[in-house]
């Protein structure tokens, strides 16, 4: 399993953490942001496939910002997924 760090940018969320192993997310947590939803996503995208997690989350927005969190950690998950292939 591989540990992802990735700094989010335009949320209240000031980091994202994650694994990856085979594909899957496992080990999701954010430090920052609204604590009881981010536990949540967390909780719901534990075994999940990371390619799916991150076409789901793509372009949500939050209070009109233009991103979210799940947005972040969209890209996030895009990001990993690009430097696992290389």
């Amino acid at each position: 399993m591989t540990e992802y760090t990735f700094k989010p940018k335009g949320v209240c969320a000031r980091n994202i953490q994650f694994e990856l192993d085979n594909g899957r997310i496992h080990n999701l947590r954010f430090t920052g942001g609204c604590n009881g939803n981010l536990k949540a996503i967390g909780k719901l995208l534990e075994g999940q496939d990371a390619s799916t997690a991150a076409a789901i989350l793509e372009g949500n927005d939050c209070g009109g910002r233009g991103t979210s969190c799940a947005d972040q950690l969209s890209i996030a998950l895009k990001e990993a997924i690009s430097a696992q292939a290389n």
